[in-house]
């Protein structure tokens, strides 16, 4: 039972750890976003509010944020920490946006770079390098805070699932398997 309580404390710190990871993660990679912006002779300005997938992304980072401050707060108070599954449900909610953010972000940046010459766009990096070379970064940032959230979405789950009993088999379902 000690080693049970060992890892039960061990998962906590590392719960909080990514948690307190999260956060700044976010936040750097929703200010590079919101002040990533560009003036070119030729074709104007290209700031983050041109593209829908950016405010999206800005959205999301917030999120992410918020969630994972408040969560890292509330796992420190008794009550709330018996809420596995708010935790689970929680947990799981904010890796697939992250997931879906990531997509979006992923093809924002494959279009700034190749763009898609079927539907006449073209590629924008080499006007834009900078606002370019701000998204590779902020791309690289939020993969690193999605696989926190992926690993937070691990624990959360083996919180929840591991207060149950593996399902019994009777002798009978298992003579018909074999």
């Amino acid at each position: 039972m000690m080693i049970l309580g060992e890892n039960v404390n061990n998962l906590k710190v590392l719960d909080s750890s990514l948690r307190l990871i999260v956060i700044p993660l976010s936040v750097v990679s929703m200010w590079l976003t919101l002040t990533n912006h560009q003036d070119s002779e030729i074709y104007g300005r290209l700031e983050f509010s041109n593209l829908k997938g950016l405010r999206f992304f800005v959205s999301i980072s917030a999120i992410s944020a918020g969630y994972a401050l408040v969560a890292f707060i509330s796992s420190w108070v008794k009550n709330l920490m018996s809420k596995a599954w708010i935790y689970f449900v929680c947990d799981q909610v904010m890796t697939y946006l992250m997931v879906a953010c990531l997509g979006s972000l992923g093809q924002l940046v494959y279009l700034a770079y190749n763009g898609n010459q079927k539907v006449t766009w073209s590629e924008a990096c080499s006007s834009f390098g900078r606002f370019c070379g701000r998204l590779n970064l902020i791309l690289v940032l939020h993969f690193i805070a999605l696989l926190c959230f992926f690993v937070l979405s691990l624990i959360s789950a083996f919180r929840v699932f591991s207060r149950f009993e593996p399902p019994f088999v009777s002798k009978e379902v298992e003579d018909e398997r074999t």
